[in-house]
């Protein structure tokens, strides 16, 4: 396996072991699993797939408002 080395801020450092699962989990370990999170936390859900599905057929087959038509219709 490659690796590198990174350097970080001693501050950020001492998040990191905060962090860690066990005392001698890595640090590689940790990085890994904050980006799961990260990645799991920006996943769209299917029902958001679908709605923006949705309104791009929407958009497309013309069906849309000007914001001077919404601002009428909603009374904003």
């Amino acid at each position: 396996m490659d690796t590198t080395t990174l350097r970080v801020e001693r501050e950020l450092k001492l998040d990191l072991d905060e962090l860690k699962s066990t005392k001698n989990e890595s640090y590689a370990d940790v990085i890994r699993r904050l980006v799961r999170i990260a990645k799991e936390e920006n996943a769209l859900s299917k029902d958001e797939i679908r709605q923006i599905e949705d309104s791009l057929k929407d958009l497309k087959a013309g069906r849309v408002l000007s914001l001077k038509e919404a601002e009428q219709k909603w009374g904003i």
